[in-house]
């Protein structure tokens, strides 16, 4: 492997490879994480969908399946997150990785037991806060990056955040990548490695269905948006019918279009429409949202399960980065990881002015 790629983040996460799946909910589960890790990429357990007897099996059936290393991302919220921690701990997973930033006393618990603690931040402030706090490495979304996402792109905010670590730990770039050329653009930004949701999903070891794999390839650059009205949040996903229908919703009909949604996917959800009120009140109190988007966000978890585990593809809410625009393909992970890193070899040669597949003592 080119010097290059031998990074810093390869030697904190174990991986031969500086490139991370992340860890997609309803998608990273065992299948695709222990694929990706086999691969030599870093493979990452998304259990904040799941409970924790459900965690508890994707640990032991990833390690059935994988002798080499991969995490598990958390909510730094979760209810349970201290008995997660706990397990985490017990099965020697070397790496916990949480879409929001957990508190320090969580981050000491975990650097107590030898786990490492990756956070995913989306605007330079949060990097500030994160390393006062003492994390081990940073994932950084810029506004390509699918789900949850900021507003700042990519080539903005990953300099920026590269600035503010000052090299004293990883930082991983994440949104928009898909191939070797980007990895090497990461490399140069000062990051030491990439991450990727899409493009991982996006291959035949994901268990996503492959129609909604198919409605996913057809995807043009521009068939995405980011929106509010999912669930309160900046949320990127495919243009569905659902999601249009929400997104371009006056404040006059945005109610009623929620409502007759929640019924219509009552099928789905199974939650009674008392069970809903107290949810979306709880939710209003706690997230401050207006009505329509406390009614969707209640539903959200759900549509998006049925939609990408199930292939229920009316349920209408694919997650998704706007990279889903320019892959063709579904390579298994083994395919994907090995191309990118040949891609990201042969750019560098490129840019030494060597030819490629020449070794690099010849230059």
């Amino acid at each position: 492997m080119h010097p290059a790629l031998n990074t810093s983040l390869v030697e904190l996460l174990g991986s031969r490879y500086p490139i991370v799946q992340t860890g997609m909910g309803w998608v990273a589960g065992p299948k695709l994480v222990s694929a990706t890790s086999n691969a030599g990429a870093f493979g990452i357990i998304a259990s904040a969908t799941m409970t924790y007897d459900e965690l508890v099996v994707a640990i032991a059936e990833t390690k059935r399946r994988t002798t080499a290393p991969f995490g598990v991302n958390l909510r730094a919220d979760a209810d349970d997150v201290r008995q997660r921690l706990e397990l985490l701990v017990r099965e020697g997973i070397p790496v916990a990785s949480f879409a929001q930033a957990p508190k320090k006393d969580l981050i000491d618990y975990l650097h107590d037991h030898g786990v490492k603690v990756m956070p995913s931040i989306g605007a330079k402030r949060h990097a500030e806060k994160v390393m006062e706090w003492g994390v081990d490495a940073i994932l950084v979304q810029g506004g390509e990056g699918g789900g949850h996402t900021g507003s700042v792109p990519t080539s903005l905010l990953l300099p920026e955040v590269v600035d503010v670590v000052g090299g004293r730990v990883p930082v991983v770039a994440a949104g928009g990548y898909f191939d070797g050329r980007g990895l090497v653009s990461a490399l140069a930004y000062g990051a030491s490695g990439i991450a990727m949701g899409t493009r991982f999903l996006l291959t035949s070891d994901s268990a996503v269905p492959a129609d909604v794999k198919k409605a996913y390839l057809g995807t043009g650059v521009t068939g995405t948006v980011v929106t509010t009205k999912i669930d309160g949040a900046p949320h990127r996903v495919i243009r569905t019918d659902l999601v249009e229908q929400m997104d371009g919703a006056s404040p006059i009909t945005a109610v009623p279009k929620a409502v007759f949604n929640a019924a219509k996917f009552r099928k789905y959800t199974g939650l009674s429409w008392i069970q809903m009120a107290r949810e979306g009140l709880a939710m209003k109190k706690r997230m401050d949202l207006p009505w329509a988007e406390v009614i969707m966000a209640g539903n959200t978890p759900i549509l998006t399960k049925v939609t990408l585990c199930d292939g229920d593809l009316e349920a209408g809410i694919l997650p998704t980065g706007q990279v889903v625009g320019v892959i063709g393909d579904l390579p298994t992970a083994d395919e994907l990881v090995s191309r990118i890193i040949a891609e990201a070899e042969a750019t560098l040669d490129r840019l030494a002015g060597r030819t490629p597949g020449s070794s690099i003592q010849e230059s």
